[in-house]
């Protein structure tokens, strides 16, 4: 099962992530790039641009949100969310992070 979700920017939605077989992979939308006025890069290590980056593994940046130690222990404990489903716990938890990024899970219909 293949999961998304959409990357904001200040309330600005800037991109998607995906998991795949494969890893993961993110992409800037294009109206984000194409945005009036000055615009950033969700984190240095992801430039602006048209390309989809690719990765075995989840992005440092994304990773970086998830929250750690007692806070991860209780966000596992309440949702069930194994400890080790990194994108998982991403989508379930950084709908409201700290800092201007937020992640809004895409609901997908697998018929």
């Amino acid at each position: 099962m293949m999961r998304k979700a959409n990357v904001y920017f200040k309330e600005k939605i800037a991109g998607i992530i995906t998991e795949t077989t494969e890893g993961y992979e993110f992409q800037y939308n294009n109206s984000y790039i194409n945005s009036p006025g000055k615009i950033n890069p969700i984190s240095l290590t992801l430039p602006i641009r048209h390309e989809i980056y690719y990765s075995p593994i989840l992005f440092p940046f994304f990773d970086g949100l998830i929250p750690e130690g007692w806070l991860l222990n209780i966000a596992v404990n309440n949702w069930k969310i194994a400890a080790r489903d990194r994108f998982g716990l991403l989508i379930t938890l950084c709908n409201d992070c700290i800092g201007a990024v937020s992640i809004i899970p895409i609901e997908i219909n697998n018929e």
